[in-house]
């Protein structure tokens, strides 16, 4: 497509290490490459790993700091995807999405009664007094439940100040709604989570609005979905993603090269 642009970057699925990188890759060139003057972040995630949500946040404000970013929340921006849609300069949401979940969450299942049930004995054989305490097996002793809290709190509270900063609010207006909930799109807006009510339709309007380029100039940069997670979908999602993502990611970077002109850096 000849001339300026604007990218849409769907982000979709659980966040995982493997599943960002490819949009931090495109993040990174919507940042640089003059033909992009806008970005449309098409969010539809209920969150996942906390280095991953975060890595994705900082590259969506690498955007945000030169060009428009427009968020779109679809069905749900939950935790670490809600993380990710403040990142942008503006954010979108319908009456019936599901935004928020402000708070971290690190399960532990412990399965040493279910297998003494069924006869199985583990002998775990370990240097260091509390090498064993996360591997699934054994329940935590009181101990080692207070400092998982304390090394989750370092992540809360830090969810806390980038969502007080990033929406302008005090910390003390946050805490209330830090609870790992989440709230339909018309309670968000009336909460400050969100800016406005809109389908994506508006959402792409803003941001033709704010960039001053068509919305039918759209450049779809959202990296494809591994096969078996189109195949399967659902709960079985996170099972098949990433895989084949290195060499089809690279692919479509070459593609997006040789459609687009180069413009100034």
């Amino acid at each position: 497509m000849v001339g300026p642009v604007l990218a849409h970057l769907k982000v979709r699925g659980a966040l995982r290490e493997r599943s960002v990188e490819p949009m931090l890759r495109r993040l990174d060139m919507v940042a640089r490459r003059g033909k992009f003057r806008g970005l449309l972040l098409d969010i539809s995630s209920g969150g996942g790993e906390v280095v991953a949500s975060h890595d994705l946040y900082l590259g969506v404000k690498r955007v945000s700091a030169v060009k428009p970013v427009i968020a779109s929340i679809g069905a749900i921006a939950a935790s670490g995807a809600y993380e990710v849609a403040v990142a942008a300069n503006r954010i979108f949401a319908y009456e019936e999405s599901a935004v928020g979940s402000i708070g971290v969450v690190m399960p532990h299942l412990a399965v040493q009664g279910l297998l003494g049930k069924l006869g199985v004995e583990v002998e775990m054989v370990h240097q260091g007094r509390h090498k064993d305490a996360y591997q699934g097996l054994r329940p935590l002793t009181e101990e080692e439940r207070q400092k998982l809290n304390a090394f989750t709190d370092v992540s809360y509270q830090s969810f806390i100040d980038l969502v007080a900063r990033e929406r302008r609010m005090t910390r003390e207006q946050v805490l209330p709604l830090a609870t790992g909930e989440f709230w339909s799109g018309k309670q968000a807006l009336s909460l400050g989570l969100v800016d406005a009510l809109g389908d994506r339709g508006a959402a792409w309007q803003e941001l033709g609005r704010v960039s001053g380029i068509s919305p039918l100039r759209q450049f779809d940069l959202s990296p494809p979905r591994p096969l078996l997670e189109r195949l399967l979908g659902g709960p079985m999602t996170s099972f098949g993603r990433g895989l084949g993502e290195g060499v089809s990611a690279s692919l479509r970077e070459e593609i997006v090269d040789l459609l687009l002109p180069r413009g100034p850096p």
